[in-house]
């Protein structure tokens, strides 16, 4: 696979996962709104994937080295896999209790990280689970953090 692909397909799957995660579960604490963390995953899908592929461009410009074309392949590869990926999250949002909705969302996004992290630690002859297991560590921390801030907010806007 070329460069360019893999820039965008390994930055766009973990970026879409991470930030879909954390907004969702954050949302979900501070509000128990299915529209509101609906409207969060089209967010993230639109807005974010834009801003993500955007600041891709402009790294790999930064570079200065390489063809105007793998610029363009990581920015178009970046935006359509972080689009795919966050769209993925509106599916049991849509279709299964809110509570539910969450849980099956972080495993689902755990299951895409863990998956991305063996073909990367294949490519780079090292021990899956070293990967995996600082990747995965991360995104529990992403989902910990934005449900504690989630309830802070709650909590917060409750008091007022």
């Amino acid at each position: 696979m070329k460069t360019s692909w893999r820039t965008g397909i390994s930055f766009g799957l973990t970026s879409g996962v991470i930030t879909t995660l954390g907004l969702m579960v954050g949302l979900h604490a501070g509000t128990h709104s299915r529209a509101a963390v609906l409207g969060g995953i089209l967010t993230i899908a639109i807005a974010d994937a834009m801003a993500d592929a955007l600041g891709i461009h402009v790294s790999e410009e930064s570079k200065n080295s390489g063809p105007t074309s793998h610029i363009w392949e990581a920015t178009l590869a970046t935006f359509a896999v972080k689009f795919l990926v966050s769209a993925t999250f509106l599916i049991p949002v849509l279709f299964t209790p809110l509570d539910q909705a969450i849980v099956i969302s972080v495993i689902w996004g755990l299951f895409l990280l863990t998956v991305l992290n063996i073909f990367i630690a294949r490519a780079q002859a090292i021990a899956p689970w070293r990967v995996i297991g600082e990747h995965v560590f991360i995104a529990l921390c992403v989902v910990a953090i934005t449900h504690a801030v989630g309830d802070w907010v709650k909590g917060f806007v409750d008091v007022k």
